[in-house]
């Protein structure tokens, strides 16, 4: 069903443009909010496989894949901000938000924001919500105790080797990289691999998303960097947590924290032998959680 996938784009009133892709139909509408070093690409597995009983629309961010930046982001926000401007455009008035590591920063700060337009909410791989702070580290790249990236510009001197390999196009790092935190368990075939590296490089923003989620904090506690918000206690959705329990990149115990901080409206399911990317490492399993919530 590859062949129904339709790419398109839209302009927003921010002067940015968002790319995404597009399938299904019906009213049962679910936008896909992909993550860090990726776009709307990278959900092609889900797409190809998923019922077209549902609308979906997987976005690709400011910054990523076909998408413009023409205003750098400072906030998780000045993403979610696109994507209500990106349902307005399309006159999207309820449907099911579902975000991927960092896209799940930018789908629960959608949902803090314009609630009533949320359906439910689904977190896969989610980023905590303390955000993603980061420590600075000594000459033998080893962590300093309680010294954070706590700057821009700290953020951009931390980052200097990965901006190199990405201004350089260098594919072997970018999937060594990924074969040391993303795909620990299993790969994509090389053909796709090979896809996903280069929309990987499409990325132009990869300092300010991991400055603006360092500094996302939707609790009620310090992160290292920035005083909680407690806005985490405005998301009344129904939310289905999706993590796997050998994720590498963000911890079994922030899926089990945001459960807690989100409330009996959340549930949460640790998939086995799964690491970062359940669509690589568990594409059957999660079709089926993820439809079976859809339909509730």
């Amino acid at each position: 069903m590859a062949s129904d996938i339709l790419l398109k784009s839209i302009d927003l009133p921010n002067n940015e443009t968002l790319g995404y892709r597009e399938c299904g139909s019906g009213d049962n509408i679910l936008l896909l909010i992909h993550g860090n070093m990726t776009s709307s690409k990278h959900w092609d597995l889900l797409l190809e496989r998923i019922p077209r009983k549902y609308k979906i629309y997987a976005i690709d961010l400011r910054g990523f894949g076909t998408s413009s930046y023409n205003i750098p982001i400072r906030s998780i926000k000045d993403l979610s901000e696109d994507i209500y401007l990106f349902a307005t455009s399309l006159k999207l008035k309820s449907f099911t938000i579902m975000g991927w590591s960092m896209g799940s920063a930018v789908a629960m700060q959608y949902t803090i924001d314009h609630k009533d337009t949320v359906k439910k909410l689904v977190l896969m791989s989610g980023a905590s919500i303390k955000g993603f702070p980061i420590c600075k580290t000594n000459f033998l790249n080893l962590p300093f105790s309680n010294m954070m990236v706590n700057s821009h510009h700290e953020m951009e001197r931390f980052l200097i080797h990965i901006l190199s390999n990405f201004k350089n196009t260098n594919k072997f790092y970018l999937k060594t990289l990924w074969d040391m935190i993303i795909y620990t368990e299993n790969k994509p075939s090389n053909s796709k691999y090979e896809e996903y590296l280069n929309d990987m490089l499409t990325q132009r923003n990869i300092i300010d998303v991991n400055y603006a989620l360092s500094i996302f904090n939707i609790s009620h506690e310090f992160n290292g960097i920035t005083n909680g918000t407690g806005n985490v206690d405005r998301i009344s959705a129904p939310t289905l947590i999706i993590h796997g329990d050998k994720d590498k990149m963000i911890p079994v115990s922030a899926a089990i924290e945001n459960k807690e901080a989100i409330g009996d409206n959340a549930r949460i399911k640790i998939l086995k032998n799964c690491a970062h990317s359940p669509l690589i490492d568990k594409l059957d399993e999660l079709i089926e959680l993820l439809t079976l919530f859809l339909d509730e």
